[in-house]
């Protein structure tokens, strides 16, 4: 275990830190946890590295749906929270850039169950579309389609991040 964890800490914490917009060490060491649970789950049919970013990706959706993000969630909509950020702007940036990458994330997750798998593979996975058509068993063209339609609801639902 010791050697897998050596051999993914870079993936997996910059796979946390771009979907949750931050590094978070619970986030990883649950991801360490259910690798060595899934261990004897994973099917040799692909790179064990896809494997463990996708356990990762999943990781972070949980995270996403877990209280203690719903409550932290919940702190930053307080309005004296908001109130008592500095105004320096590179701490605005920051926090708009976190609300923006859960607001996309919020809008993927919300996506129809087959658009998603596309997206989160193709997006957050970086595999190509050869590789999502073998994972997934559909044509190229149905990947091609999936992911096309999926950015089209996206761009849709995510107007206001492009302030029209």
């Amino acid at each position: 275990m010791k050697q897998i964890i050596l051999e993914n800490k870079s993936r997996v914490k910059a796979i946390i830190k771009k979907l949750t917009g931050s590094y978070n060490e619970d986030i990883e060491q649950e991801v360490y946890i259910k690798t060595w649970r899934n261990l004897s789950n994973y099917k040799e049919e692909g790179k064990f590295t896809q494997w463990i970013s996708a356990l990762t990706a999943n990781v972070c959706r949980d995270y996403f749906k877990s209280r203690q993000y719903k409550m932290e969630a919940r702190q930053l909509n307080d309005e004296e929270t908001l109130n008592d950020l500095p105004a320096q702007s590179s701490q605005e940036e920051v926090f708009d850039a976190k609300v923006r990458q859960k607001m996309i994330l919020k809008a993927v997750d919300a996506l129809p169950k087959k658009m998603k798998q596309v997206v989160v593979l193709f997006e957050f996975e970086d595999m190509s579309y050869e590789q999502i058509a073998k994972k997934t068993g559909v044509s190229v063209g149905t990947v091609k389609s999936r992911l096309f339609n999926a950015r089209k609801i996206l761009s849709e639902k995510l107007q206001i991040l492009k302030g029209e």
